[in-house]
């Protein structure tokens, strides 16, 4: 199992504890199932809800008529438009031994006999609908509400992709199924909505409840409706064959319908014949999970044939022969407590979140990216609220939105600076990102500290202390002013012996040899990194091409779209005059190894004659190396990928073809597993590359 476990269930000792966690929890669904916008996150929720099972388990006798355990929903939505076959929920499973328990249980219901086949989709965090087609013509649209009743959305009509007005066969069928918003619809709902002055939507969720009941407003928003189910009874279809088919059937007939499915996805429904390949391919959703445009948290595992469905039956809440496996939330909420202004080298400046520590995923996070001053506004943060915050595979932690429904009144405004945080000057708000106005003169010492730093030019010994004093007294501006430093003004420095200064000088003499990326990198150009930079040393082999390069030549290079391209070009250019001090000292300006492309379709810096050991491999290092690569940085690592001939990336995708894991290697190591990955040690690596070392 490669998924993180479960927190433990909420403990509940007492009747009264009991009472008042089911006070809690219906308080929590009310918010969820209403406005969408609970105080409690639903890794939380789960907790309480376990906690009340077990406690209820053990006293039958006492369980209150209103617990969330006994009604769909928790109880707390209805509706007038009544389910003649009710809409059930799932129950849940959080490990493999859970599950194998489920899996026996169900074979129990069905008479001892092996179960015939499964399938495994994805369990879509949305909101749960029924579309009612009537030959072929939809008609009515309604929410799940209480499973019983549910709430007539029908002018919602014509505004979800995946219901078309019309099947591509005059059938008459109930389909269910989630809608949900993609990333894409999830901005434009916010945009709109706050266009026409009302507030951010906190969350996805968040924003489908709200958007499918809303009525009447100057705008409407998009939405997508996955399809999980169609109804056989003879009351709702006019297609007989539908309670003969398979699960896996059914939702292909589905997508030739013309509904919205995951048929052709790479979640798609699929069909197992052994518990080992549901647990497989419930790893595999898990892995892929970070990289979708819709939100999902957990799978799903149904029996597949009509047979086994009907003899294992349904409860009052959920079906037996189905349950979801929930996984680890990648959103939890919090507090964001404060906000602070940090300039970078280039003088951007940049807004930062400071939360009551939360653990999500795994991790527990206490600062998180607010992106830009519009970022703030879109979203109409303020300190004190609370808020969801989101960490989706390996991305930096982030605020999706406010709980506004949770305000107590003593939130407060975040102030934005008027002027420089570190400077005190002026600050250009032209662009989105705010810089100031001083740029790079601004950042001085921490563009020279990230210049010198283990990862670009390496210059042992540079430390702040001596960056600060440098600059200070006039001695260093650039980067390049770094190799016309006199040891004799290094030993002016304070607290600078004769052994330091030698051992500086040498640190310095040293850097000049640093491969084109480092040097490059060193540069700080905005919108460039350390792998970007050895991307582009590695595509144009020297910095007399990196300059000669325009807008269209760097679009080339992979990462790079129009918007980076434009600014890289203008980062080169106004580094002109610092580039030819660097060539005057003697700093190199090539690309080891690098051999250009010998026509379309090569990759970039790729050895032409196809000898090298990881040609068009993509190459993934995690964890900490051991080994002849024990003291090797993840960027001289991934200097030495290009150098084999690979391409080094920071994420496990289905296109990675080989991941180095080393110790404490985590979820990445996880994810190349589930998605089948081959997977070496840092000595296995370091034998296939080894004539590519330094």
């Amino acid at each position: 199992m490669t998924t993180i476990p479960a927190a433990p269930a909420v403990t509940i000792d007492t009747e009264a504890e009991y009472l008042a966690a089911v006070a809690a929890a219906r308080a929590a669904a009310d918010a969820y199932y209403g406005s969408g916008e609970s105080g409690m996150d639903d890794d939380v929720y789960d907790r309480l809800l376990r906690g009340i099972t077990a406690w209820e388990a053990e006293h039958p006798d006492a369980v209150v008529p209103d617990s969330p355990t006994r009604e769909i929903a928790a109880g707390v939505t209805t509706g007038d438009v009544p389910h003649v076959v009710r809409m059930l929920s799932l129950g849940n499973v959080f490990s493999v031994e859970q599950l194998t328990d489920w899996a026996a249980s169900l074979q129990r219901r069905i008479g001892g006999r092996d179960v015939a086949g499964w399938v495994v989709e994805p369990k879509l965090d949305g909101v749960a609908l029924a579309a009612r087609y009537r030959d072929g013509r939809l008609v009515q649209l309604v929410t799940r509400g209480d499973g019983s009743t549910g709430e007539d959305v029908s002018h919602a009509i014509g505004h979800i992709i995946g219901l078309p007005l019309e099947l591509s066969e005059p059938i008459t069928v109930e389909i269910r199924g989630e809608v949900l918003m993609t990333e894409a619809q999830f901005a434009a709902a916010n945009k709109a909505r706050v266009s026409h002055g009302g507030q951010s939507f906190a969350n996805r969720r968040n924003a489908s409840s709200g958007s499918l009941r809303a009525q009447g407003r100057a705008y409407q928003v998009q939405q997508t409706f996955i399809a999980y189910d169609a109804l056989t009874d003879p009351e709702h279809t006019s297609g007989p064959t539908l309670a003969t088919l398979t699960h896996i059937d059914l939702i292909n007939l589905l997508h030739t319908l013309g509904v919205g499915t995951t048929v052709g996805s790479r979640i798609t429904a699929l069909a197992c014949n052994t518990l080992d390949e549901v647990q497989a391919r419930i790893d595999r959703i898990g892995a892929i999970r970070p990289d979708l445009d819709i939100e999902l948290d957990g799978a799903v595992i149904k029996a597949n044939t009509p047979a086994d469905r009907a003899d294992a039956g349904t409860g009052s809440r959920t079906p037996h022969w189905a349950t979801a496996y929930k996984f680890p939330a990648d959103k939890k909420i919090s507090t964001l407590l404060d906000v602070e202004w940090n300039v970078g080298r280039t003088g951007v400046i940049a807004p930062r979140g400071i939360l009551e520590p939360v653990e999500v995923g795994g991790t527990v996070i206490t600062y998180v990216t607010l992106h830009n001053p519009d970022d703030i506004l879109r979203k109409d943060l303020h300190l004190g609220d609370r808020v969801y915050v989101l960490r989706a595979g390996e991305v930096i932690p982030r605020i999706e939105g406010a709980i506004v429904s949770q305000r107590t009144g003593d939130e407060q405004p975040i102030v934005f600076p008027d002027d420089c945080p570190r400077c005190g000057a002026a600050i250009d708000k032209s662009e989105v990102r705010w810089r100031c106005v001083r740029g790079r003169t601004c950042g001085q010492v921490a563009g020279l500290k990230y210049a010198v730093a283990r990862d670009c030019l390496d210059v042992d010994g540079l430390g702040e202390a001596v960056v600060v004093q440098l600059v200070e007294r006039g001695l260093v501006s650039d980067v390049a002013d770094l190799f016309t430093v006199t040891r004799d003004q290094l030993m002016s420095l304070e607290r600078m012996g004769d052994k330091s200064a030698d051992n500086l000088m040498g640190a310095i003499a040293s850097a000049k040899a640093q491969p084109l990326n480092r040097v490059f990198c060193a540069l700080g150009i905005r919108k460039t990194g350390r792998s970007l930079s050895l991307r582009i040393a590695a595509h144009f082999g020297s910095m007399d091409s990196i300059q000669a390069a325009d807008a269209v030549a760097f679009e080339a290079v992979e990462g790079i779209g129009a918007d980076k391209a434009a600014v890289i070009v203008e980062g080169v250019a106004e580094l002109s005059d610092v580039i030819k001090k660097l060539q005057a000292a003697g700093v190199n300006m090539v690309q080891p190894s690098f051999a250009a492309p010998s026509g379309e379709g090569d990759e970039a810096g790729e050895a032409t004659d196809g000898a090298l050991p990881l040609t068009g491999m993509a190459v993934v290092v995690t964890g900490g190396m051991s080994g002849p690569l024990a003291d090797y940085s993840r960027t001289q690592m991934n200097e030495l990928i290009a150098r084999a001939g690979g391409k080094a990336s920071g994420s496990v995708s289905a296109k990675t073809n080989l991941v180095v894991a080393g110790e404490k290697a985590g979820s990445k190591l996880a994810k190349a597993e589930a998605l089948g990955v081959e997977v070496i040690s840092p000595e296995e690596f370091a034998q296939r590359i080894a004539a590519y070392f330094d």
